[in-house]
Order: structure tokens, then sequence, then C-alpha cells
């Protein structure tokens, strides 16, 4: 028997999208926290994000202070979540735990081996260190797996408590 799945807007698809993969970034940070300790002390350096906050402040002529890169390495890899979470609502295809793996690392691939070294923020991954590639590529199959999850799930509350019925805890107003 094959589950249908409700049709939605672009508009729903990009917000699950987004949130979901907020979500997905939360579970993927904590996987590149634990990965990260078990690298090899010489290879014990800020993971990738920071690393690309440092090479585009740098590029731009800037030098912020501590404090101001470690917000905006959080700030852009949350928002780097969110948005790729919504191009995958905008594709609009069934997401299963597997599919968001395989999403998460599409996105590796493109960001690691695609834009980033493109635009000569980092080198290439292939100039990386391989446990280094072997944890982010890790972190983003949890960020896939995770966001998906979350996007089913955020699907399924849309068609059950988030749906139309009776507001039974809403007062009474006179006059209404």
């Amino acid at each position: 028997m094959s589950r249908s799945r409700p049709e939605l807007g672009l508009g729903s698809r990009l917000l699950i999208g987004a949130i979901a993969g907020f979500v997905g970034t939360m579970a993927m940070t904590s996987a590149m926290r634990k990965l990260h300790k078990r690298l090899p002390p010489e290879e014990r350096y800020p993971l990738t994000p920071r690393e690309i906050i440092d090479s585009t402040a740098e590029a731009a002529g800037m030098e912020p202070g501590e404090e101001a890169a470690k917000d905006a390495t959080t700030a852009s890899h949350f928002l780097y979540g969110a948005g790729s979470g919504a191009l995958l609502g905008a594709l609009n295809m069934p997401v299963s735990p597997v599919t968001g793996a395989v999403a998460g690392v599409a996105v590796w691939l493109g960001s690691y081996m695609g834009w980033i070294p493109a635009g000569g923020i980092l080198k290439p991954a292939t100039d990386h260190p391989a446990r280094r590639n072997g944890a982010m590529i890790a972190a983003h199959i949890v960020w896939g797996w995770s966001t998906a999850k979350a996007m089913r799930e955020l699907v399924a509350a849309r068609e059950t408590i988030f749906a139309e019925g009776p507001d039974k805890d809403v007062p009474h107003r006179d006059g209404d």
C-alpha cells in the first residue's frame, strides 16, 4: 500500500525545508564536534565553516575579532544549512533518510569540490587531509539524514497537530 504525500505549495516546501535544514545543521554540528575530537592533533585545526569565514574576511580586507568570527561562523553555517534544506524542499521529491543522506553528500561535493574552491575561498577537498574529509562527509550525511527526518515530521505535523479543527481552548469573546 503506497502512502500518499500531501501536495504542498512552493512556499510551504521552502519553509519546511529551511526549518528542517536548520534542525539538520544542529545534528551536523554535534557530529562535527565529536568527529573533530577524533582527528589526530595535527588535523584538529578549525573545521571548514570557520576557515571559510576567515578566508572571506581576509579577502574583504577585514579583521573581525575572535567573538565576531565565531558568531559569523555559527550564523553562516546555520543559514547555509537552512538554505540547503529549503532547496531540498523546493525539489518536491519524496525525501527519505537515505535520499537525505545522499543529498548531504551532494551538498558536500557541490561545496567542497565546487563553488568554494572555484571562488578561491578554500583549496578543493582533494587537497585537504583525508580524515578531515571523512569527518566532513560523515557530518553532511548526518545533516541530510536529520534534515529528511525533520521534513517528514514537519509535513506530518501540518496534517495533524497544526491542521484545521475546533479551537476548544480559545476564549469566547462577547460581541464577536
